[in-house]
């Protein structure tokens, strides 16, 4: 497992070297190196070195190509403009090193050189609730970054803070007390997503019902609170059976949405309740928070409400009872005390940015979160209709999550179907097969591809199209390539660096080095969008390559025809391996 230098950091280096030697004083500064129009790259740090060291930037310019050895790595460099050096590599080094990425089964993308330990909280549905399309991008954003994280080398603890904790239990557990059959299932073999959330909705509908018409229902349902908070047996014993029903629905949708959830992961609400009254009392004494009105809260200089006056984290309320920022205060503690996280990544909603603010704030204060550890709101914006307002159904009810992607397997179905019809490649099973795979694939990348922070417009006409920045797109170019390899007949790929190398070769061949650094960046700034962005251009400039250059028929040279197939083959497994990192599968033939 060998780590491949990209082109861009071997030329880096030269250039640095070069205008060391050119200005010793100038020891250890970025050539600010990029990627051109103009030529294989650009280096614009000459002119603000020059600047410093009151030289001539064009002379200097001069001096350092005149340090640049050429031939191996470099095969020409211009000086521009006011001391731009432009810089055209040659088509050995470029093949030379792809052969190298092609060599390794990580494509020579490095592991991190200090990795530490991140919690990622994401994925949080409510016990007894139903998941809809404010659950899908928390879910979709998390997994994403779990493997993306995972892939550098970063040990990753996953955690699912389910909401499964609170008043309205008091209202679930009586009503259930009272109707002791509302949970059992059908039949004794495996009960289906469906079926537990039925139960569950049914439940919930007779109880608020009865909760808000039978005043002594209330009573009883109040007082069941205070027994589930005491920890009474019979109260808990019931509480896990809302826990138990609800997760059967949980995993259902999570399989549905192809992510692997497991078991010790979900860690909800309830899984701090034996540190809460610790936290508070840590707090108190330390004076991080004071009691207000007999509510233990946390002040801010800079949040107050619109009357002016400070906003409070209320870490306690005044009877007693303790608030979602006491779970996230506990939470925190243990995550960094126990679980020995050095990063805490929290996917969730951009409107309770403020909320996270102050709880980190109120961690560092009561020295929970050291100077070595950083906590990050991966905040995401809302999911719109194609009108461009949050998204409901023509009822103005959410949308559940479970018929947003069956629909969204049932068009992507009907397009490969589709597709099929002309070419009868596919068997039945393929077809529906696929159709998952794409439909799901279309869902999750259609959020993916969007910046976590920005809001994004749910159009399954769109998502499942064959053309335009979707998943579609990219599975269909990942089966030409499988497809083409396979009909490739007696030519296997293989590396011919002495060849000379045609536009749509170099552009391809450029952006397949860039791999590596392309995962180093969204690990870095927890961007998963950016490894979507890469993705799309890569099969872009793969349709090109495939149009302008023929690798099959018409039959080019052999060692051209097997070069080409190489291209296609490192093109194939890069496709592969970053969709698997933002959770999408790549089906072998569509």
């Amino acid at each position: 497992m060998a780590s491949v230098p990209s082109l861009a950091s071997s030329v880096n280096q030269r250039v640095a070297d070069a205008l060391a030697a050119a200005l010793p004083e100038a020891g250890g500064v970025d050539p600010l190196l990029r990627r051109s129009d103009r030529a294989d790259f650009q280096a614009n740090g000459i002119l603000a070195l020059a600047k410093k060291a009151k030289a001539n930037p064009r002379e200097l310019a001069t001096t350092v190509v005149e340090g640049l050895p050429t031939g191996d790595l470099i095969q020409e460099i211009e000086v521009s403009g006011p001391g731009f050096l432009n810089i055209t590599i040659t088509d050995r080094a470029i093949i030379e090193t792809l052969a190298l990425r092609a060599a390794d089964d990580r494509l020579g993308v490095p592991l991190t050189g200090n990795p530490g330990t991140t919690v990622i909280d994401y994925a949080q549905p409510n016990v007894a609730k139903e998941m809809h399309v404010g659950h899908l991008r928390s879910a979709v954003i998390g997994a994403a970054m779990v493997e993306i994280l995972e892939f550098t080398g970063e040990k990753v603890i996953r955690r699912h803070h389910i909401g499964d904790w609170g008043t309205q239990f008091g209202m679930l557990i009586q009503y259930l007390l009272e109707h002791p059959h509302e949970l059992d299932h059908k039949s004794d073999e495996e009960v289906s997503g469906e079926e537990a959330m039925s139960n569950l909705n049914r439940l919930y509908k007779a109880s608020r019902t009865l909760f808000d018409s039978d005043e002594e229902f209330k009573t009883r349902a109040r007082a069941r609170v205070v027994d589930l908070q005491a920890g009474e047996p019979e109260t808990l014993a019931l509480w896990q059976r809302f826990v138990d029903e609800s997760k059967i629905y949980f995993y259902s949708v999570f399989t549905k949405l192809d992510m692997d959830i497991q078991d010790p992961d979900v860690v909800g609400e309830s899984g701090y309740n034996d540190m809460l009254a610790e936290t508070c009392a840590l707090l108190e004494e330390s004076g991080v928070a004071v009691r207000s009105n007999g509510a233990l809260c946390v002040f801010f200089d800079d949040v107050k409400g619109p009357d002016g006056n400070p906003t409070p984290l209320i870490v306690q309320k005044s009877d007693g009872g303790f608030g979602y920022a006491a779970t996230d205060l506990s939470a925190i503690r243990n995550r960094v005390g126990e679980l020995g996280a050095t990063t805490l990544i929290y996917v969730v909603d951009a409107r309770q940015s403020l909320h996270f603010r102050m709880v980190f704030e109120t961690a560092r204060r009561a020295g929970w979160l050291t100077e070595g550890t950083e906590a990050v709101q991966l905040a995401f914006g809302t999911v719109l209709g194609k009108d461009g307002k949050p998204f409901k159904t023509r009822e103005g009810e959410t949308v559940r999550l479970v018929d947003l992607l069956d629909e969204a397997v049932e068009r992507a179905t009907a397009v490969v179907r589709d597709k099929d019809k002309e070419r009868g490649l596919l068997t039945e099973q393929e077809i529906v097969e696929n159709g998952l795979q794409v439909g799901i694939g279309a869902v999750k990348y259609a959020d993916l591809s969007t910046s976590a922070a920005r809001d994004y417009k749910f159009d399954l006409d769109q998502m499942v199209s064959l053309t335009g920045d979707t998943s579609v797109y990219l599975q269909y170019a990942y089966a030409r390539i499988r497809s083409i390899l396979r009909n490739a007949g007696d030519r296997s790929p293989a590396a011919h660096p002495e060849l000379a190398l045609a536009p749509a070769e170099r552009a391809l061949g450029l952006h397949l080095d860039q791999f590596g650094a392309l995962i180093e960046e969204a690990a870095a700034e927890y961007a998963p969008h950016k490894l979507a962005a890469y993705l799309y251009q890569l099969s872009s400039l793969f349709t090109t390559f495939y149009t302008e250059c023929p690798v099959v028929k018409p039959q080019p040279e052999l060692v051209v025809g097997e070069n080409r197939l190489f291209l296609c083959d490192l093109t194939a497994r890069t496709l592969s391996k970053g969709m698997a990192l933002l959770g999408i599968r790549t089906p072998e033939k569509l």
